[in-house]
């Protein structure tokens, strides 16, 4: 375990420089890519960091997990800090919010979770090198490197866009109709810096459904990659399989 003091509660440490990439993914045991060279971009509310060569801490959660009238209420409280330490308290209180567990937390119901997760292993070693994940019930944390051209943007939003279609068939063969959006248009990213970060990513993607109150350990919950009953290298889950 590491110290709790050394432990940012959300695994998000700041930034570092793009030199530090190399020596990271050696440092973790990453293979090396091919450089096409390190890019931000934005979606309008949050920057996002691309690269060949990073090992990446995703976040992505359901959308009435974080209602717009939450997100206003918190840049209203946001806008009083230094500009320097709005992006890290953002994402503090943000993760905070989404742990309590707020939203339909549809991913809750085991045949979503299976399929969620099904969707994370199904490209793994091909678009990219999964190394952690979790299925929380209105958000999924996922540790990984692209590869072979896929950028994390593409990588994310084929996840989302597979797994939204699937949950609003299973919406519509309940009777609920499709509803509103499944996913939240943004996502969370991270990424790692050194071997230190990697262990405390690990150990926060981990810990997530135990500090839930979910499971006693992480050994116990399901739908993670610390489940001590993984015995399959593949998903249970397929196209086609019903969800439960």
């Amino acid at each position: 375990m590491v110290n709790a003091k050394d432990n940012p509660g959300n695994a998000n440490l700041l930034i570092g420089t793009v030199s530090e990439l190399d020596d990271a993914n050696q440092e973790i045991g990453v293979p090396r890519v091919p450089r096409r060279g390190p890019v931000w971009h934005s979606r309008g509310y949050l920057p996002h960091f691309e690269s060949a060569e990073a090992t990446q801490h995703v976040t992505f959660h359901l959308a009435d997990s974080l209602p717009q009238t939450v997100l206003l209420r918190l840049e209203a409280k946001l806008k009083t800090l230094p500009a320097g330490k709005r992006e890290v308290e953002r994402r503090k209180r943000v993760h905070a919010w989404i742990d309590a567990g707020h939203g339909s937390c549809v991913l809750r119901r085991p045949g979503i979770a299976d399929m969620v997760e099904g969707s994370l292993l199904s490209f793994d070693s091909q678009r990219y090198r999964l190394l952690a994940w979790v299925v929380m019930p209105n958000h999924v944390h996922t540790l990984f490197q692209p590869i072979n051209g896929w950028t994390v943007a593409k990588i994310v939003a084929s996840w989302k866009k597979f797994t939204a279609r699937k949950i609003c068939d299973d919406r519509r063969e309940r009777g609920e109709g499709p509803g509103t959006p499944v996913w939240h248009r943004e996502y969370w990213d991270r990424y790692i810096r050194n071997q230190r970060h990697f262990d405390q990513t690990v150990e926060y993607i981990h810990l997530n459904p135990v500090k839930a109150g979910l499971v006693i350990r992480p050994e116990s919950w399901r739908w993670s990659s610390a489940f001590s009953g993984r015995e399959r290298q593949s998903p249970d889950w397929s196209p086609g399989t019903p969800i439960s």
